[in-house]
């Protein structure tokens, strides 16, 4: 075992005092500062129809539409409602006399949204809606024009 002199242990406990009294000092201060964050904005969810509706006729009963979301967004977007506000029809079949105007279609229904709270997806898993519907009205006249019609339903979401 080594050999401590008076000395050595004089001399340790020397720099042991002032060099470690010299690891606590500090100053105190005070200070103030700042940052920022910002919020991201999101992308409009697609409304896809998955109905396939083929052949409309005049005097059919109403055809129930169904449909999912795809949702481009990183996160969830919150669905409440879906509507189809209007529909257009193909521009050769406008040209051979069937328009809107006329009313050889209607819409109507309430979409019943089932998972409201849309998962980012293409489609989004987990989420659908039904209960809208189209229907080719009889108007009691020549409706000929429409045959073979393409008819384009707009819908929305909020």
């Amino acid at each position: 075992m080594p050999k401590f002199t008076r000395k050595t242990v004089a001399v340790a406990a020397t720099l042991l005092l002032f060099g470690g009294g010299a690891a606590f000092a500090y100053w105190t201060t005070s200070g103030s500062g700042s940052g920022t964050a910002t919020t991201g904005t999101n992308n409009p969810v697609t409304i896809n129809q998955t109905t396939v509706i083929p052949g409309m006729y005049p005097g059919q009963a109403a055809v129930t539409l169904a449909g999912t979301f795809n949702n481009s967004n990183p996160g969830n977007a919150y669905v409440t409602a879906v509507t189809a506000p209007s529909y257009a029809i193909d521009a050769a079949h406008v040209t051979a006399g069937c328009t809107v105007a006329q009313g050889n279609y209607v819409l109507g229904g309430t979409a019943t949204i089932t998972g409201n709270d849309v998962a980012p997806g293409t489609p989004a898993v987990g989420s659908s809606w039904t209960g809208l519907t189209i229907q080719m009205v009889n108007l009691g006249t020549n409706q000929d024009a429409c045959k073979g019609a393409t008819v384009t339903i707009t819908y929305a979401s909020s």
